[in-house]
């Protein structure tokens, strides 16, 4: 077996969903009137709008693909990459949440330039979008390799038609279109992934005959969650469990983070929709490490017989092919997709944000432009948005043509060599205000020190390391953390006195971020119900087209699943749409 197999079927499932995503564009083009709405939906999220979009936009393909691959091949310590990240938001809902909210800002650079000023602002926004178009380009390339090693799909294909659906609807419904696709995906894949942890167990006939499997097979100290060795000795030991959960910290408690909660309406909303992101992780991380656990342990041989460079990776497929009923490995395969189309929506709306309102207006005042109104933003918003997807989109064929491999372990080394350094002074700076403006630059500057270190591999012995020690990733990910933090700490000495323009400016920073928002007096009127009327009656076009594939000739045992799944998510939509229409 080269490749899995799709019926036609499945294609059915495929094209009815990303056509389904594509007319949330249109329909949500009505909510945005301006650019706070296009940008942040105007701050009037709900926390449950806002939640699983923060949590769908934490996380790619990579996720089915590359994780997959870390559970097949060391069983239960990829559940530490999840929970790190539900850990992360824990913290947010904690206080942190709030906090990024009340900086009453529309893009992180914004709130960058009252905390540290101008020039730190202009360095985050121009080194930001760069960046942005580099990962989501990245991302869809990963995406369109997998696809074409493993279901057998044109890589070219699967590049235009995923990248030309983010692009249509991102653009055309602007934020209030990446939450509404955000969530439909989350209601889609938390209840489906359930269903097939679930199916991967009724397979062993309960979780105590998987681990009696695990152990005849012999895997048990492999599969063990924490292996022995070193701190900075390899993967999956104590060190690289400490460095993904400090990693969960770093990119959800900081500034950076701010994007995230923009759009709720207020702090007590942002709480909410932090901790239902955390219980989302923590749900993931429980559930997503089973299918290729239970790959490894029943269809090894299928998993291995795939023609590519790491077939791991391919390990939930081929679970879920295995065990699904027809009809529902097409939703395997959105999920899939969308995993990847969530974090590029939200990155594309971020970056045009930061296009026009941090760098644009730089732009008007140096060359005396002529001030555009809120209507020709809007439309230049839009436009950008396409300009900026189209670029990415050929970006991502330039590197298909590459035929590169090792795609995900690119991203993470370009998470801890490139953002990293980037997300360290945003943190600190939230939490110590007596600092110079350029403390953010000096600690980027001592971070990417390190960073460039490791790109060319410099032995870590010439720094007193043992001479067999590496640059694993938590070797990387705690020596850009403590550089980039000395760098950051060494500055506090050079503060400037407490009555200075500078310490004014942070004290004023830090209050306003302290402050709570009174919502009607600072946003005005909500449209709670209209959120859950429309995306609910979305979510029950998805429930009847579920429910449709009762008729796909399936075990009984297939048809319960399908049904399982249909009730679920009509239940949900049907509550939405009740309470959306004030009949509650």
């Amino acid at each position: 077996m080269s490749t899995i197999e799709i019926s036609s079927i499945e294609y059915l499932v495929i094209f009815g969903y990303l056509l389904l995503i594509a007319i949330v564009g249109i329909v949500f083009r009505k909510f945005s009137s301006n650019t706070d709405d296009y940008f942040k939906s105007g701050s009037k999220g709900s926390w449950w709008l806002v939640g699983s979009s923060a949590f769908m936009s934490a996380f790619s393909a990579w996720t089915f693909t590359g994780a997959a691959g870390v559970a097949y091949e060391s069983g239960f310590s990829v559940m530490i990459i999840f929970l790190g990240n539900a850990f992360g938001f824990f913290l947010n809902f904690l206080f942190l949440g709030p906090w990024l909210r009340q900086m009453r800002v529309t893009t992180f650079p914004e709130a960058i330039s009252k905390r540290f000023g101008e020039k730190t602002r202009m360095f985050y926004a121009l080194y930001e979008v760069p960046i942005r178009i580099l990962y989501s380009a990245m991302a869809l390339y990963g995406l369109g390799i997998f696809c074409s090693a493993v279901f057998g799909y044109n890589i070219y294909h699967v590049i235009l038609v995923c990248g030309i659906v983010v692009l249509f609807y991102s653009a055309t419904g602007g934020r209030w279109a990446v939450m509404a696709t955000d969530f439909l995906q989350g209601l889609i894949l938390i209840p489906l992934t359930i269903i097939i942890a679930w199916l991967c167990i009724s397979e062993f006939g309960g979780l105590e005959n998987m681990f009696q499997e695990i152990e005849t097979q012999g895997l048990s100290e492999e599969f063990s969650m924490i292996n022995s060795g070193a701190l900075f000795g390899g993967a999956y030991t104590w060190g690289w469990a400490s460095a993904m959960v400090t990693k969960g910290f770093l990119v959800f408690n900081s500034m950076y983070a701010g994007p995230r909660y923009f759009s709720v309406k207020d702090g007590r909303e942002a709480r909410k929709a932090a901790i239902l992101a955390s219980a989302l992780f923590l749900i993931g991380g429980l559930i997503w490490f089973l299918p290729p656990i239970t790959a490894r342990l029943l269809f090894a041989d299928e998993v291995m017989a795939l023609g590519i460079s790491k077939p791991a990776e391919a390990a939930y497929a081929i679970a879920s092919v295995n065990l699904l009923p027809a009809g529902l490995v097409g939703l395997i395969v959105v999920a899939i997709l969308t995993a990847t189309m969530s974090s590029m929506d939200t990155g594309l709306n971020t970056n045009v944000a930061i296009l026009i309102k941090d760098i644009y207006p730089k732009l008007l005042r140096r060359f005396k432009w002529r001030a555009r109104s809120e209507t020709e933003l809007l439309r230049y918003g839009r436009l950008y948005t396409w300009m900026m997807g189209v670029f990415i989109l050929v970006l991502a064929l330039y590197l298909a043509q590459q035929k590169g491999k090792g795609i995900f372990e690119i991203m993470l080394d370009v998470g801890a060599l490139l953002m990293s350094p980037i997300q360290i002074p945003l943190m600190w700076g939230l939490f110590i205000r007596r600092t110079p403006s350029w403390a953010a630059l000096s600690s980027i500057a001592c971070a990417f020190f390190v960073s460039l270190l490791a790109f060319l591999n410099v032995p870590l012995s010439n720094f007193g390391f043992s001479v067999d020690a590496t640059w694993t990733f938590q070797a990387k990910f705690f020596g850009v953390l403590a550089a980039g933090s000395i760098g950051f700490l060494l500055t506090i000495p050079f503060a400037p006195p407490r009555d200075s323009e500078h310490r004014n400016m942070v004290d004023k920073f830090i209050t306003t971020m302290k402050t709570p928002i009174n919502f009607i007096e600072e946003v005005g009127q909500g449209n709670d119900k209209a959120q859950l009327k429309v995306i609910g009656l979305f979510g029950a076009a998805v429930a009847i087209f579920i429910a449709l594939m009762l008729i796909i000739p399936n075990p009984a045992g297939g048809r319960i699943a399908i049904a399982s799944l249909a009730l679920i998510i009509g239940s949900i939509s049907g509550l939405m749409i009740k309470t959306g229409s004030g009949q509650m």
